[in-house]
């Protein structure tokens, strides 16, 4: 009998020792569960743009074509003409970097409501590291586009962080050909214009940031000094562009990509003469916006 009595006692006792178990998992289970609910929330609230390129649809965009989203009401002409202005962004970086290592998403908004909802600030558009960029409506225009997937590009070749701001921003504004801050390859009075005998090869000189050159965009034309953010565009556009010219133009970037995407450092294989003295960096975001830019 007291062997008997024993064991049920111990059946009990297990029996409620399980119970006791179930409900820690279960508490555990629920725990963690709000613990994760509340991390998406915070990371939604805090980078909505992450949530944005991750899940366009639960921002309401929808995919018109493959990688492009845009708002579901646009009018056809409107659709078409973002598709438009992305493809032939797309063939400049790729004519530019001689291929794309890059794919990635393209949201497009047509609204400053829309671009507010994914995540957007004040500037005309922006690269989300190597897998989005997101376009504002001031911003939806083949330039804009060029640059952003400019950056998308270069850290899909080489990864983030691996050049200086400076240079990444110049090149971008280089592959965009943005007349804000650099002057057109070929101008009216250059010597690939004006000499028959010149190199049609031979770029002119591009630079919009030597001092007391106004940049694009003054009213009438009257010079005026430029925002640091315009400034630092323009003088690292500069810089990119001369040691582009002297290098050998897009191939000499596709050579520094190389060595630079096999383990080389920057500093070791851009030349410091080219480099200059460091870039006064500007305080705008790591983007085409520049504030109190006319952006």
């Amino acid at each position: 009998m007291r062997g008997g009595r024993t064991d049920r006692r111990r059946r009990r006792t297990a029996r409620r020792l399980a119970g006791v178990l179930r409900r820690r998992r279960a508490w555990l289970l629920a725990g963690l569960g709000g613990l994760l609910v509340a991390a998406v929330a915070v990371v939604a609230l805090a980078f909505p743009s992450v949530v944005a390129v991750t899940c366009p649809g639960c921002h309401g965009l929808e995919e018109v074509a493959p990688g492009l989203y845009t708002e579901p009401d646009l009018p056809p002409d409107r659709r078409r003409r973002a598709i438009e202005i992305v493809e032939a962004a797309g063939r400049r970086v790729h004519d530019f970097y001689g291929g794309r290592e890059s794919a990635p998403r393209v949201l497009v908004c047509a609204t400053d409501d829309c671009y507010r909802r994914i995540g957007g600030g004040g500037e005309r558009g922006i690269a989300i590291l190597n897998r989005a960029v997101m376009l504002s409506p001031r911003g939806a225009n083949e330039v804009i586009a060029a640059h952003e997937l400019s950056h998308v590009e270069l850290d899909s070749r080489i990864g983030p962080g691996r050049v200086p701001r400076w240079f990444d921003e110049g090149l971008a504004v280089v592959v965009s050909g943005d007349p804000r801050y650099l002057a057109p390859e070929t101008t009216p009075g250059t010597a690939a214009e004006t000499d028959p005998k010149a190199d049609p090869k031979a770029a002119p000189d591009r630079c919009l940031a030597e001092p007391g050159v106004a940049l694009p965009g003054d009213p009438a034309g009257r010079p005026r000094a430029a925002t640091d953010g315009e400034r630092f565009y323009a003088d690292s556009a500069c810089r990119v562009s001369r040691w582009m010219s002297a290098a050998g133009g897009p191939a000499a970037v596709r050579r520094l990509i190389g060595r630079l995407a096999a383990g080389e450092e920057f500093a070791a294989v851009f030349p410091a003469s080219a480099a200059g003295p460091p870039a006064q960096e500007s305080t705008a975001q790591e983007s085409t916006a520049v504030p109190g830019a006319g952006n």
